[in-house]
């Protein structure tokens, strides 16, 4: 096959595959955000006012260091409870909605990782919940867990990134052909808030609050959260774990291998990067490594746990 049109090939199987999986993604979020706004918070949840907004912060178990969990863009906390419920048979673990998620009040934009680092601090604080803290994030929470940890070290014992996306495909230096696609994802999002704002039916006007915070972390994450973590020179001496899923997408055809090989080692290198950073790669995990090898997860956050505790 000619290389132009292996390149062809396989732009247009990268182009429908995140079309596709981003149009899964929009459709969970709508069936969750619909079912969530008729709903109160589960009882064992708690709704703390930060000053701006109230967040909804959920907590099981009881020691220290406290786990935090931050979850990846469009997925509420209830996805991490059984995550939550096993790493909480040994020590406290809080999660939480991010503004605008679940019963989270939308707070102020942009949505970067910046703004959401102080949130949490505010949140963690209001709700009295001492620290230093083992941070633990997926996806966007990755690169939140990581601005957090910068702004406030004195905060953080240890830290556990899951599949964070690769700063050099967010900074548009790698694939920047999919820039494109980025924009036109977060547009489609805001599109929806926008219309749903000017409905006067008040469930739609939720709906578009939830859709414009999710437009907004989705523009900054190739922003403002991309430059922040960009600019982390070092976590110390914390014990610091970076898992990366080892599943190629077969979606991808023949660059499947390729890219995942491209994500692989961008995990590795952040892992490499720092001075008691370990890279684990989830062979066959997707990129929800906590559903797809939970033993995994859980083994990794208690090994950061424990050796927070013998120290």
């Amino acid at each position: 096959m000619k290389e132009d049109t292996k390149e062809t090939v396989y732009r247009l199987r990268w182009f429908v595959l995140v079309i596709i999986r981003k149009l899964a993604i929009l459709f969970v979020a709508c069936v969750f955000f619909a079912s969530c706004v008729r709903e109160s918070p589960p009882f064992s949840d708690q709704i703390i006012n930060i000053g701006s907004h109230r967040l909804q912060m959920h907590r099981e178990g009881k020691g220290a260091p406290t786990v935090v969990i931050d979850a990846g863009i469009t997925d509420p906390l209830d996805k991490l409870r059984p995550l939550q419920e096993r790493i909480a048979g040994v020590t406290h673990v809080i999660t939480y909605n991010r503004a605008g998620y679940g019963q989270s009040e939308p707070g102020p934009v942009p949505r970067h990782s910046g703004r959401e680092a102080e949130e949490l601090k505010a949140l963690l604080e209001k709700a009295s919940i001492p620290g230093p803290y083992v941070l633990v994030g997926h996806s966007l929470g990755a690169l939140n867990m990581q601005v957090y940890a910068s702004k406030y070290p004195d905060d953080v014992a240890g830290m556990v990134l899951l599949d964070p996306p690769p700063l050099s495909f967010l900074l548009r230096e790698e694939y920047r052909d999919l820039g494109a696609m980025a924009e036109q994802m977060t547009a489609e999002w805001q599109a929806i808030a926008d219309s749903a704002a000017r409905s006067a039916d008040a469930r739609e006007r939720a709906r578009s609050a939830f859709f414009g915070m999710i437009a907004s972390e989705h523009r900054e994450m190739f922003g403002e959260s991309a430059r922040l973590v960009a600019a982390v020179s070092t976590f110390g001496d914390i014990p610091l774990v970076v898992m990366a899923a080892g599943k190629p997408n077969p979606a991808f055809g023949e660059a499947a291998e390729d890219i995942q090989k491209y994500w692989v080692a961008q995990s590795r290198a952040l892992a490499g990067k720092f001075l008691n950073g370990r890279f684990i790669l989830a062979e066959g995990a997707s990129h929800y490594l906590y559903l797809d090898v939970p033993d995994l997860v859980v083994e990794s956050v208690l090994s950061v746990v424990y050796k927070v505790r013998a120290k």
